[in-house]
This record gives C-alpha cells, structure tokens and sequence, in this order.
C-alpha cells in the first residue's frame, strides 16, 4: 500500500460534538423499548403495599419470596375488576411492563385482576357462556315475565343454606299469604349441579309453582361453581314457569344468572321480586275500587242527563203527525215552484233564440237562380274546354304517327345493331364475321357479315 498516495489526516479539525439526550427522551425511549419487548402477560404474586388513591387508582407492589415490582391499575380498568384487593392477598394480574418517565421507576401497567388460582376457572366460565350464548340461551326474546298475583313459589336450594332462611323471611314479611314449595338439593359439592339441575327439572314437572326462585349464598368462585355448569343453565332455560336467579353476592354473576329469567343480586332480592308484598296489593284494590265507584256515578250521572235530554225533545204521535204535514205541504210546494221556474225560463229562452235564428236567415230564392246561371255557365265552358283539348290531342297525335319509327320501317327500313344493342349508321362499324341484328317492319333477324366491301355513293 502507498501510503504517500493517501490524504493526510488534519490534525487541526476538531472533532464531531455527540448529540446531547435529555433525562425525558431517555424515559420515553426506554418505555417503548420495554413496551415492545414485553407484551401483555399474566404475572402471579402477592400483593403489598396496596393504596387506592383520591382520583381511583389502585397502586401496589406484586412481590413473591425473591422480587418485587410496582404496580399501577388506572380507575378505568379498577372499576371492572370484581373485588378489592387486600394486604397479602395472592392474585393474577394481566399487564404491560413500562416505565414511568417522571421518576424513571419501572413498573408494570395492570389491565385486568383476578385472584390467584382462579385463572383456570374463570376461563373455562367464559368458554361455557360463550357457548351457551351462541345456543341461544341468553337470548332476550326468551326471557318471560314474572307472573303480577304468584300464588305459589318454589325455591331451589339446601334446607340449610342461609338463603333459605333469607328467602322464607322476606316472603314471610312481604306476602305471608303465598305458598312456598321447597325443592331441596346440595348446592356445592361434587355432583351439586346435577342435583340442582334434577331439582329444577322436578318442579317443572310438577308445574305447581308460578315462579321458581334458584338460590345460595356468596363464596368464592370454586363454591359457585355447581352454577356455572351447562345442566344448570339447560335446566333453567326450559323450565316450565319462569326462573328468578338469587345466587351469590351482588358482584358474583354465574352461568345461571344469564340463563333465568330474572337475576336478583341476593337471595334476599330475589323473594323481593318475586312476590308483590301484601299492603301494596291491598292498597292497589282499594285504590281500584275508589276508581271503579267513581266511574260507576259518572256513568249513572251521564245517563240521567241523556235521558233527560230524550224527555225534552219527545213529542206526543198527534204533534208529530202535524208537524210532519206541514213539512209535506211546505215540499210539494217548492217541488212545484221548482217545475214551473225551470219550464218558463226554457220558454222565453227558446222565443228569444227563434227570433234571433228568424232575423238571420238568408235569402235562398235568390241565391238559388244564381246558383243555376252559374252553373249553366261552367257546364258551357267545361264543354268548350273539353272540345278544344279534344283537337289539339287529335293534331299531336297526328304528328306522333308521322314521327313514329314503325312508319318508317314499314316503307322498307331497317335499323341494324350490334351484339351490344348499339345502332349502327356508317359502314366503318362493320366488321367482317360480325354478328348483326336486323330490326324490320315485321320482325328481326339476326345475320353475320362474311365480308365488309364499302361503296360510295
């Protein structure tokens, strides 16, 4: 390599300044390089330090036995979340890792919560209500409406539930009149939705309720589940009068509640919806029949009035009969007023016209004699026409005839033609084994030429 053949380096030209990043540029670059390495994930730990702020943010630490990371949930997703957590408890969370630029703390963004172990069975919860969705179970046009006078309730529940106990006070306290049929089964345990859904199928046959009310207390997601099973929610939805579900606490939902057609947030609710209490019921009938007394005089008043307003305008046969006569008389004599008008009118009308028609009639006497001298006078000048015309055609058809070429040929012409009809009048035309066509008086012939020998005349 010739190194004398290279530029030299100027050792004078000072070097490039680097560009100069601002602590808020390095936040937010690392913030999105954290929020594209790391996409949405579950993250299972313990929760510390948990604080809800004035705004509704939730802020906590997720730690376990080796690490911990701050954790952030903005209101928006809090309000959806289901519970609260508390001090140690274990959750799932879903969530986005980020950083905050203003302390340039990391941290993770929460979108969802869910407490630890539940994951499983909550998905397979929504795998089953999408189904059961897609059935048609959850349809609107489904739902029936509560009967307005229920005579007779079933419950659906174990004789030693709490609900039960909830449910009997309610109705005892709202309408002790209604009849109550229990329909007992398990409501936890293994087999419990079987049982429930066995239950529910019994007092459709029996069809002696008007409203069947499905119901437990709360507990965690595992105790509800024997009413998250697809017999459950089968059975309710073809049950034979209509279903009111009653389970769990107010933020507690199930496959039940969306198949009944009802849900009430507690058992509680339920015996509240589905009997009218007793005072309201009485307190209806008698504003009822306050209404009914009161259109029972309106009417009676009505009809007083009308019938004395029929007494004021009857009249006795003979009044009527007059009456009726002089409406007769005073009718025939418009009728006759009526004719006479009419015909008078036409009368003068017609006398007016006769004498306007009289007034201009023309004078036909005169008008005839003219006609005939007219007459007379175009006969004589068609006649005269007639007789001229006749001599001028009789003079040119006397010249036509002289003229006629037949005259001609009959006097012992001929007119000679070639094959192409082309009438020949020198003897230059002719040729020798020509073929030639004569045109005589009488005919034509044709005849070939054997050889041309002119003469002058």
């Amino acid at each position: 390599m010739n190194y004398s053949d290279s530029p030299a380096p100027d050792l004078f030209q000072p070097p490039q300044p680097q560009p100069v990043m601002t602590v808020t540029a390095l936040n937010q670059a690392v913030a999105r390089l954290l929020e594209r390495s790391f996409p949405l994930s579950w993250i299972a730990g313990e929760v510390s330090n948990f604080t809800r702020a004035s705004s509704g943010h939730w802020y906590f630490t997720l730690k376990d036995d080796a690490a911990q990371v701050r954790a952030v949930m903005f209101r928006g997703r809090a309000q959806y979340a289901g519970f609260t957590p508390r001090e140690g408890d274990k959750v799932e969370v879903r969530a986005l890792v980020t950083l905050y630029g203003a302390r340039g703390d990391y941290q993770i963004n929460v979108e969802a919560i869910r407490r630890a172990g539940v994951g499983v069975l909550f998905e397979a919860f929504q795998r089953l209500k999408e189904q059961l969705a897609a059935a048609g179970l959850f349809d609107q046009e489904r739902k029936r409406a509560l009967p307005m006078f229920a005579r007779c309730i079933g419950i659906v529940t174990s004789p030693q539930a709490a609900a039960l106990r909830d449910v009997l006070t309610a109705l005892k306290r709202r309408a002790p009149h209604v009849r109550i049929v229990l329909y007992p089964t398990p409501v936890q345990g293994q087999l419990a939705a079987e049982k429930i859904a066995e239950a529910i199928r019994t007092a459709s046959r029996r069809a002696e309720c008007d409203v069947l009310i499905v119901c437990r207390g709360g507990g965690s997601i595992e105790d509800l589940w024997s009413f998250n099973e697809a017999a459950v929610a089968y059975a309710v939805a073809e049950c034979a009068m209509p279903v009111i579900s009653g389970v769990g606490h107010e933020t507690d939902f199930t496959i039940c509640d969306f198949a009944a057609d009802l849900r009430a947030a507690t058992p509680t609710a339920a015996a509240e919806l589905a009997a009218t209490p007793r005072a309201d019921w009485l307190s209806s009938l008698r504003a009822d029949a306050t209404d009914l007394r009161r259109a029972m005089r309106r009417c009676l008043s009505d009809a007083a009035q009308t019938l004395d307003h029929h007494t004021r305008r009857l009249l006795s046969p003979a009044a009527q009969i007059r009456q009726q006569r002089l409406k007769l008389l005073a009718l025939s004599t418009a009728l006759m007023h009526a004719q006479r008008a009419p015909l008078g009118q036409a009368r003068y009308t017609l006398d007016r016209l006769s004498g306007r028609l009289a007034a201009r009639r023309p004078n036909l006497t005169a008008t005839r004699a003219q006609l005939a001298g007219l007459r007379h006078r175009a006969a004589l000048s068609v006649a005269t026409q007639l007789g001229q015309r006749r001599d001028a055609l009789a003079a040119l058809a006397a010249q036509l005839e002289l003229l006629n070429p037949q005259r001609t040929l009959e006097r012992g012409y001929a007119i000679v033609t070639d094959a192409k009809g082309t009438v020949l009048r020198a003897p230059a035309q002719l040729q020798a084994r020509q073929t030639l066509t004569l045109r005589l008086a009488e005919g034509s012939a044709q005849v070939d030429i054997a050889a041309v020998q002119p003469t002058l005349e």
